[in-house]
């Protein structure tokens, strides 16, 4: 519910100018991928959707791959995030 004179708190696809990329996850066996890593893809993920201007997800893709390496297999998974914003924020070109 929104007070009177407050701004609308729907996001509508409309309202949409600018929409950015953030992937978590890698599916090439050949990098390791380190817990760092993760932490740091998911960190630029949480400052879209709580920076100002503040993103919403609009999308996700994931891909998942399974690789034989010997006798093991090994499961890897890549999401990438579509996070749409109002307006291009101004930080993002230095993240």
């Amino acid at each position: 519910m929104n007070l009177p004179g407050s701004p609308p708190s729907h996001f509508a696809l409309d309202d949409i100018r600018y929409v950015a990329k953030v992937i978590v996850g890698s599916v090439n066996p050949q990098s390791p991928f380190s817990d760092n890593e993760h932490d740091s893809q998911f960190d630029k993920l949480n400052q879209y959707l709580s920076g100002y201007p503040k993103g919403k997800i609009i999308g996700r893709d994931v891909m998942i791959a399974t690789f034989q390496m010997g006798e093991h297999q090994m499961n890897m998974q890549k999401t990438t995030y579509h996070i749409g914003f109002k307006r291009k924020p101004e930080w993002i070109d230095k993240s």
